[in-house]
């Protein structure tokens, strides 16, 4: 039965344009695979602890000689590693948040790279390859080549490196300029604006929809 491992980190609320797209990525899977099953995580509201000094080292010490605080850390990232390894797809919805991903996202990697759970000690490969992993992203400005900030966006940069180590391979659809409705000196780009999000919402809607022949 296929799963689906369904993340949302902004913190926006219903205004979150990562989460409308994340949510229609999810009903678009769940029409694709009506028997299949989903798990929900929403690291906006309920953030994962970062990796600290008390349980930061848990995956090199022996879990017999785990304090409390390791011991703990360790069920965490547990945790995190199964439910990717338990799903078919992950979905995960990323806003840009000062040019870079939500910080409750890089904490949900860090707990990702497992030696032994999602990386292999001896060979260094990824374990947790071979899933389809769908980023659905958010910016309000545009980054795209020859604008002014080209190249500011940090976080569709950083996640395909920063997950590497696991074997997964982020496939991101982006919606950017969703500042433009709400912000006066971006009005003229709202066409534009329109424009990606409509772009984005179609990428989505073929991602599991039948092959015609």
């Amino acid at each position: 039965m296929a799963h689906l491992l369904h993340i949302d980190s902004s913190i926006q609320g219903d205004a979150s344009v990562s989460r409308r797209l994340s949510a229609r990525a999810a009903a678009a899977w769940r029409s694709a695979h009506p028997e299949g099953t989903v798990t929900y995580r929403d690291l906006g509201a309920h953030p994962v602890p970062h990796v600290d000094a008390a349980g930061g080292l848990a995956a090199r010490v022996p879990a017999g000689q785990h304090t409390p605080e390791q011991a703990a850390a360790w069920a965490r990232t547990v945790e995190l590693v199964e439910e990717v390894k338990a799903a078919d797809t992950v979905l995960l919805g990323l806003p840009l948040y000062n040019f870079g991903p939500p910080s409750s996202v890089k904490a949900w990697v860090d707990h990702l790279i497992a030696p032994g759970l999602s990386v292999d000690p001896e060979t260094n490969a990824g374990l947790l390859g071979g899933r389809e992993f769908v980023v659905l992203a958010s910016r309000g400005g545009g980054y795209g080549e020859g604008t002014p900030r080209e190249g500011w966006d940090h976080a569709q940069q950083w996640l395909p490196h920063g997950v590497s180590l696991t074997g997964l391979e982020p496939r991101f659809i982006t919606a950017e300029l969703t500042l433009a409705p709400v912000r006066p000196a971006l009005a003229e780009l709202i066409p534009l604006a329109e424009e990606s999000l409509a772009a984005a919402e179609r990428a989505i809607d073929e991602l599991w929809a039948p092959v015609r022949v």
